[in-house]
């Protein structure tokens, strides 16, 4: 998890991210006397299935450090469009075989859909590769706890695509909570895009990106959630209980409102209701405090906004909405359009980094299982009408156990 920084901290960030293009990245295999060289890489798609997710493959052939030396992808058409575009040295119907064949430092989970993603990391891990992946990260905390496992006794370093965690915004945004700009943080507010997906969709795929914000903003781990999940404005029943798009698993409610509880009295709200949405959308999370509050979307160098007001209303106030960049409040954004592309290049560089370096990632494989965990608390808070605590005890999805699969 990004916590909140310290001024040195930011700026080394920030040149980390200036440098992006041009950042040299040395091989695991420095250690053992070996040349420096560019360490190999292989690319898994699922065309139909999730795909090359936002673009994972094309933005892992840009790197630099890297070579592609091969992609994996069922789909013949798929696959051969992938090796086109990456320009990939060998290409495979099955990527277990490409694991047995190459010899690989890194490999990127492209897919979107997430049952295929347990499997995924399990093979990449055992065979010994460091992973950049999309997100969200696993189905149930049963899978996410056995893929950290087998990363940590590996000693593997895993970098998920929640872009928003590698842009210097977030750092600059984090530095102007550090120095009290909006007073002491009362509560974080999150809603996602509730379009159509609005609810339990919502949550899982929108939703991920907004808790990973939450954590990071809020500067710990939540202590306990207490949510409400309904259908047609009634709880949810084992009836409600379906599969979801995207590989997502079970499904259940159109309409979620959650609150947890995170250290030094800080409350995060999430509310999602399906067909809600509005342009622009109020996609986004806040960090309210007293002494003002500050709006952050989620992207890569996505501007943030700040509103130097303790009354939060400007309406009463007639104090206006100031914009943050990477440089600061009020100063135009130094390093360029932030695109999809270039936040996962971002993630790249910075998972090469903590390869190098021996440090996690910005957004690591227990990053990942902390938002999932998130997620699992809200259906368990309303499978058992409670608030519940955090780490959950219960390891299993619990809309399974709602439904009794």
């Amino acid at each position: 998890m990004t916590s909140v920084p310290n001024r040195r901290d930011f700026l080394v960030h920030t040149a980390t991210t200036t440098a992006l293009l041009g950042a040299s990245i040395v091989s695991p295999r420095r250690a053992k006397g070996e040349t420096t060289k560019r360490l190999r890489a292989g690319i898994i798609g699922s065309t139909g299935r999730g795909d090359y997710g936002h673009g994972v493959d094309v933005a892992v052939a840009k790197m630099k450090q890297l070579e592609v030396l091969a992609v994996a992808d069922a789909d013949e058409g798929g696959r051969r469009a992938a090796r086109q575009r990456t320009g990939a040295a060998r290409e495979y119907a099955d990527y277990h075989e490409m694991f047995a064949k190459e010899e690989l430092d890194l490999v990127a989970i492209c897919p979107r859909w997430i049952d295929q993603h347990h499997a995924m990391l399990m093979e990449s891990a055992r065979a010994g590769c460091h992973v950049y992946m999309e997100k969200p990260f696993c189905r149930t905390m049963v899978e996410c706890d056995e893929v950290v496992t087998a990363f940590q006794q590996r000693n593997l370093k895993l970098a998920l695509a929640h872009i928003s965690q590698y842009s210097p915004v977030l750092s600059r945004v984090q530095s102007l909570i550090a120095d009290g700009v909006i007073g002491e943080v009362l509560e974080l507010r999150a809603r996602g895009k509730e379009d159509h997906r609005g609810g339990a969709e919502d949550l899982w795929v929108l939703g991920s990106h907004l808790f990973g914000l939450m954590r990071s903003l809020a500067g710990g781990e939540p202590r306990h959630c207490s949510a409400t999940v309904t259908e047609a404005g009634r709880v949810i029943t084992a009836g409600d209980v379906v599969d979801g798009a995207e590989g997502l698993g079970p499904l259940a409610g159109d309409r979620i409102e959650a609150r947890f509880a995170f250290d030094r009295g800080i409350d995060g709200y999430f509310s999602s209701r399906r067909n809600m949405a509005a342009s622009p959308s109020r996609f986004a999370i806040q960090v309210m405090g007293s002494a003002g509050l500050i709006e952050m979307e989620s992207g890569y160098l996505t501007k943030a906004h700040i509103l130097r007001d303790g009354s939060w209303s400007p309406g009463r106030s007639g104090k206006n909405w100031e914009v943050i960049t990477s440089a600061g409040i009020g100063q135009p954004e130094p390093l360029g359009e932030g695109t999809y592309e270039a936040g996962h290049m971002a993630g790249i560089v910075d998972l090469l980094d903590s390869v190098e370096q021996g440090r996690p990632t910005r957004s690591s494989a227990e990053d990942g299982r902390a938002i999932v965990e998130m997620i699992m608390a809200i259906f368990e808070s309303q499978r058992r009408a409670a608030m519940v605590p955090m780490p959950l005890a219960m390891r299993e999805h619990p809309l399974t156990q709602l439904a009794g699969r």
